[in-house]
């Protein structure tokens, strides 16, 4: 199929871009394509008008603070896959890139476009929640700051005005006494995981837990943290039977059978890949290997 007729655009600033959406009605933006394109050609979208901001260099770009990994909303995946400053400091976003489509779909994709896109099972929104991300905002009205934990409205829906754009995203930088792991489980390499895990935990003094973090991806309409399970991690030794414990919370989770996966097996999965994640972000913790 072909898309139904667009007005087409192509700023090159980012305040251009802002002026475009308050002006315009029934706009989309166009980042990496990945999504938007199938989503164009198959008319479940029909814009008046798409503006293309992947010439918009300013916000193509990686920048370390003290606090912090701050990213363009338009890098390419590619780019941070291949990134030194990803990997050093930010690993476990490294390490979810991997799982991110394929060669062909990260050097066109962008780390924006999958943060607005919002699929429930993607792997850059569950990381972006694991470590507590938060996105900078940018709209006719000014500039804002959402924490990623506020940033889902709804199924694929961001908390995203029609005039904003999202202009940055700030990883916080992996510290000294962390460690992390991402797992999912995919019917192929580069589909949408069935159900993916990002964990982080903290190892403080005598060994115990000082925080923990479980985000899950693929078992809703949106990606989640398990948060009574992270509470319960703290002050314990990060030991094959409290974390098996902790794992056991996806049991209670509300997930709904569709027309590939019961509720229950991707309840299973998910108390088995969060077993796995936390263990293997408890071992690099201590010590056996904080990066990819």
């Amino acid at each position: 199929m072909k898309p139904a007729p667009f007005a087409y655009h192509r700023p090159t600033s980012l305040s251009e871009a802002t002026v475009l959406l308050a002006r315009l009605g029934e706009a989309k933006l166009l980042a990496g394509g990945q999504s938007l394109v199938p989503m164009l050609n198959m008319r479940f979208l029909g814009p008046d008008h798409l503006i293309d901001i992947s010439r918009i260099e300013e916000l193509a770009f990686q920048k370390l603070t003290d606090e912090a990994l701050h990213i363009g909303a338009m890098t390419r995946q590619a780019d941070l896959l291949a990134s030194p400053l990803v990997r050093r400091h930010c690993p476990l976003l490294a390490e979810a890139l991997v799982h991110v489509g394929h060669q062909q779909t990260r050097s066109r994709g962008t780390i924006g476009g999958s943060l607005c896109h919002l699929d429930p099972a993607a792997e850059i929104p569950l990381v972006a929640l694991a470590l507590d991300a938060v996105l900078t905002v940018v709209g006719a009205n000014g500039e804002r700051q959402v924490p990623m934990s506020e940033w889902p409205a709804g199924y694929m829906t961001p908390e995203l005005a029609p005039d904003e754009i999202l202009s940055a995203i700030h990883m916080p930088n992996v510290q000294p006494d962390e460690g992390h792991a991402f797992i999912e489980f995919a019917r192929r390499r580069g589909d949408f995981a069935i159900v993916a895990v990002a964990a982080v935990l903290r190892i403080g003094p005598g060994g115990r837990i000082r925080s923990a973090a479980i985000a899950l991806g693929g078992m809703g309409g949106t990606a989640f943290r398990l948060r009574d399970a992270e509470h319960g991690l703290i002050g314990a030794l990060p030991q094959s039977g409290e974390i098996r414990r902790a794992a056991r919370a996806v049991v209670q989770t509300d997930v709904s059978d569709d027309a590939y996966y019961t509720g229950a097996y991707r309840r299973h999965l998910g108390e088995v890949l969060v077993e796995r994640a936390l263990l293997r972000a408890a071992e690099r913790a201590s010590g056996g290997g904080r990066h990819v």
